[in-house]
């Protein structure tokens, strides 16, 4: 018998091997149990929060893990498309595309012009550029590129709005406060409401101190998305504002107490990155009242008029005279209408992709381009190698740069029609109906040119916006050959039509289509 085969050495192997997988078993619940009991544990209670609380750092305490991300939005990246450029400064657009130039002849952004660079920089990089230093700007700039929330209530209860700081930021006396420090700031130069601001943005502007619940803060947005839930325009990728619409409406619409918790994944970032008017001239404005497509928010610049009672525009062209609109940094809007809205994706979903460290779930705060976190922002629904989706990402960015660069060339071209005409000594009155369409043509390409995905957040939509910037520039020109005909002393002939539509007539209805 050999010694295995013996029943009392048996015996024992059994019960050894017992024990060990006991002792093995115990090992791994005491890790599993390890492991919750820190999934538990999301944020250290080290210092205690309030409304006034603006510094990141502070926050920082509480929350480690996100504010290490926070914190590298310094970090220097460069995409084909965007990005501050591997040499670690802001690149200039100028120089990559001399046609804005021609473009913006008039405007600051003629003068400076930069490639973005991470949230870390958005108050410097505004504090610093020439359109700021060599143009005088007024203090509605600082809405989208400080954590002003502090800054604004503090302005407005030195203008007598009613209670104190410490109140909450959704309380009645706290949005007083707010929109009443809002209109005060507006009203200064850049210079002096810059000084009432030391961070760009911050956690305060978009989490409660007490219960870190997703928020809006800024006062741009709060009163944009109200007018927008009152248009007719339908938003199904917003469902909060489709349900108050069915409700009795006796309250306005408000995102922090009707928007779910996925939407406000989307708000906090619209708040800043979207279309807006922060000039002189009037309030800061969200131009949403009648719905977020490009052709509507012209409707609404269109029927806007300034205190003096002229038409809404942002500048007039110093080479043309048109009175034109400028884009800001549509994404909210163009995001809007691509299919990632429609299917439930939030801006943070591929912004600020959800990671792991150690047991915990977080989402990133280390707000970039998805194209260098493809793993996190975009398979883990979209199943296919890295090497594809960003292929296809790149042949989307490359053929929305291509017709973009051909609408520029389309506006540039009139630019110089309306320059020779005028050289010709035509009339201002013979020159509206081009320069009209010069205002529509540049609109749109600046549209695209301005929103930061080169057409990625909704491809289809991208390539409609500039067929129409090509359409209504040729059409521009077009509509300039009669004009220099009788300029140059010789009996003036109306421009052939391409087609009948109304879209492509010469003279068109300061109304968009």
């Amino acid at each position: 018998m050999s010694f295995f085969s013996r029943p009392g050495v048996r015996a024992g192997l059994i019960a050894a091997f017992a024990a060990l997988g006991t002792l093995l078993v115990m090992a791994l619940y005491a890790n599993v149990s390890e492991r919750q009991s820190e999934a538990k544990v999301t944020n250290f209670n080290v210092v205690a929060l309030s409304e006034t609380t603006v510094d990141p750092a502070e926050w920082g305490k509480n929350f480690p893990r996100q504010y290490n991300g926070y914190l590298r939005t310094a970090d220097r990246y460069s995409t084909k498309y965007g990005g501050a450029g591997s040499e670690g400064f802001a690149r200039s657009r100028l120089e990559d595309d001399p046609r804005l130039v021609t473009l913006f002849s008039g405007y600051a952004f003629a003068i400076d012009f930069n490639q973005r660079q991470g949230h870390a920089y958005m108050l410097d990089d505004q504090r610093v550029t020439k359109r700021v230093t060599e143009r005088k700007q007024p203090g509605a700039c600082l809405h989208c590129h400080a954590s002003n929330t502090v800054a604004y209530r503090e302005a407005g209860l030195k203008d007598g709005a009613p209670g104190t700081l410490d109140e909450p930021f959704d309380s009645e006396h706290g949005r007083e406060q707010l929109m009443k420090g809002f209109a005060k700031v507006n009203a200064m130069t850049y210079q002096e409401a810059t000084q009432l601001v030391k961070h760009p943005v911050a956690c305060l502007d978009c989490h409660d101190p007490k219960s870190m619940a997703l928020r809006v803060t800024k006062p741009g947005f709060l009163v944009g998305i109200r007018a927008l839930a009152t248009s007719a325009e339908p938003v199904p990728h917003l469902p909060s504002i489709e349900r108050w619409r069915k409700g009795d409406r006796k309250e306005p619409y408000d995102a922090n107490r009707d928007a779910s918790r996925q939407e406000m994944r989307s708000f906090v970032c619209g708040q800043c990155h979207v279309e807006y008017y922060c000039g002189p001239k009037m309030p800061l404005t969200f131009p949403w009242a009648n719905g977020l497509k490009v052709e509507q928010i012209e409707q609404t610049w269109n029927a806007t008029t300034f205190p003096d009672g002229h038409k809404f525009f942002d500048w007039k062209h110093e080479k043309t005279g048109a009175e034109v609109l400028k884009a800001q940094h549509p994404e909210f809007e163009t995001w809007s209408q691509g299919v990632h809205a429609r299917s439930g994706v939030s801006c943070a979903d591929c912004h600020m992709p959800y990671q792991r460290e150690g047991a915990m779930k977080i989402s990133s705060h280390h707000v970039r381009s998805p194209l260098l976190d493809v793993t996190r922002s975009c398979q883990t629904c979209h199943r296919f190698p890295e090497e594809e989706l960003l292929a296809r990402v790149a042949l989307i960015q490359e053929r929305t740069h291509v017709l973009m660069g051909r609408a520029e060339d389309a506006v540039v071209a009139l630019i110089g029609d309306l320059e020779a005409a005028k050289a010709k000594g035509a009339t201002e009155t013979e020159l509206a109906p081009a320069l009209e369409l010069q205002r529509k043509a540049q609109w749109r390409v600046d549209f695209v040119n301005a929103e930061n995905s080169m057409g990625f957040h909704a491809p289809q939509e991208s390539a409609r916006v500039l067929a129409e910037a090509i359409d209504y520039a040729r059409q521009g020109q077009l509509a300039l050959r009669g004009v220099v005909t009788a300029a140059a002393g010789s009996p003036a002939t109306a421009p052939p039509a391409s087609n009948p539509s109304p879209a492509s007539a010469p003279t068109l209805s300061p109304v968009a289509h």
